[in-house]
């Protein structure tokens, strides 16, 4: 494997970062989890996007221009023959001292590796998955945003560690106002009728590039899309139930906090949608 580092290509076992570079130390720096489909990077234009409006969030200056980094991102996967796969784009405040002062780093590091990642089981997608909601709440605005992609994911990974002692792969997070917001690592939507709702940004959800094609997919197909504060008793009584991110795609939910969603098996909405995001993925990206 071939990974990118400020520039320059090291193989997985040379490539290194100073122990002194803040992301490492304080989790100062912002990343992009972004797919390849068929020897094409999905959405990459929109997840640049992202990475530097949350690097404008945190006043980190990214070191590389918008069309630099997406020739960087294509010319990694080329490096290491991805057709289909996951990329991991890093940008961190850079090497400085011990002390939190990000005036002292001395310049933000860039790192793009090309692999494969399968999120959750193959047979997960097909029956469904079980989750729960966890007691972790999501980020408050005011703390760090939710919106901001950041390397810090503890207030993720605390959640997840509830998911996994509770015999499950995923969370449902609340906001501090007991309002659904998101999953640890996706966005979450539910189907009721006619009818396709997702949690608001302000709730909590990060904005998902996954969750935006989704929603357009399903605008496409006829099926009103809102973004209303949802409670837990909604999730309960919803028609269907899925999650959406760029490594876990698109995968149907069936039982949340021990209730059964629908008919207990993944809906006709979840299944269309799923095809309808596989046909556009095979079709679409950047060279």
């Amino acid at each position: 494997m071939k990974i990118f580092i400020d520039g320059k290509y090291f193989d997985e076992k040379t490539a290194k970062i100073s122990v002194f570079d803040h992301g490492l130390l304080y989790g100062d720096g912002v990343f992009e989890g972004i797919r390849a489909y068929n020897g094409r990077v999905f959405k990459l234009r929109e997840h640049i996007d992202r990475l530097f409006c949350s690097a404008k969030a945190i006043l980190l200056t990214l070191p590389m221009s918008r069309e630099a980094l997406i020739k960087a991102v294509i010319d990694t996967c080329a490096k290491n023959k991805l057709r289909d796969g996951y990329i991991r784009l890093v940008v961190t405040r850079g090497v400085g001292t011990l002390g939190l002062n990000p005036n002292k780093c001395k310049a933000p590091a860039v790192i793009i590796i090309a692999d494969k990642i399968q999120v959750y089981p193959p047979s997960m997608y097909q029956r469904g998955m079980d989750i729960v909601t966890v007691a972790t709440t999501r980020n408050l605005h005011s703390a760090i945003n939710p919106a901001i992609k950041s390397l810090n994911y503890l207030n993720n990974i605390l959640a997840k560690i509830e998911a996994n002692n509770a015999g499950v792969e995923e969370a449902i997070m609340l906001n501090a106002e007991g309002f659904v917001a998101e999953c640890t690592a996706d966005n979450i939507f539910i189907v009721k009728g006619n009818q396709v709702m997702t949690p608001p940004l302000s709730a909590g959800a990060l904005y998902g590039i996954t969750r935006g094609v989704v929603m357009e997919l399903a605008r496409e197909n006829g099926l009103q899309v809102s973004e209303p504060t949802l409670t837990r008793y909604d999730l309960f009584n919803a028609d269907e139930c899925f999650l959406t991110g760029t490594g876990a795609e698109l995968i149907p939910v069936v039982k949340i906090d021990g209730r059964t969603i629908g008919t207990g098996k993944p809906g006709a909405v979840t299944k269309d949608l799923v095809n309808r995001y596989h046909a556009l993925t095979k079709q679409s990206g950047e060279p």
